[in-house]
């Protein structure tokens, strides 16, 4: 599963988000702290991971089995905040989608437009191009 131990630990920059985030303004941490700290978090996402995985049998890991694993592995507490924050994260992710296909929507609608008026423009110089033409023809048939 995990070659070394250092493999178990999360990205530095996540766990001091975390961190942070957690701590009121102004407090502090030292060092080993700090390490005790990623350590244990990382040891903790690598358990209720395995948990869920065993939960899942075989199949994609849902966020059911983790919401399961949390209640297996006895931190109910979390469930419903972990909950509302999936909720929130699918509303996120649904609103980018839809932000990103109303995007695409109206960049193709301004190529379209886009194409028309450069279609018209075309025309508009075709039709200048034979106006000029026949009014060169009437000033040669009036010079004969």
């Amino acid at each position: 599963m995990v070659e070394r131990p250092e493999d178990l630990n999360l990205p530095n920059a996540i766990i001091t988000r975390i961190i942070k985030e957690a701590l009121p303004e102004g407090v502090n941490i030292s060092k080993e702290a700090w390490s005790a700290i990623s350590r244990a978090t990382s040891i903790f996402v690598v358990y209720t991971t395995s948990c869920a995985n065993n939960l899942a049998m075989k199949r994609t890991l849902s966020a059911s089995d983790v919401l399961s694993a949390m209640e297996e592995v006895e931190f109910q507490r979390f469930v419903t905040p972990l909950k509302e924050a999936l909720k929130a994260s699918q509303r996120e992710q649904k609103g980018k989608k839809e932000a990103s296909e109303q995007k695409k929507k109206d960049k193709d609608r301004k190529t379209d437009s886009e194409e028309q008026d450069k279609s018209r423009d075309e025309d508009n110089g075709e039709d200048e191009e034979r106006l000029e033409e026949e009014e060169q023809n009437e000033e040669e048939e009036v010079d004969n």
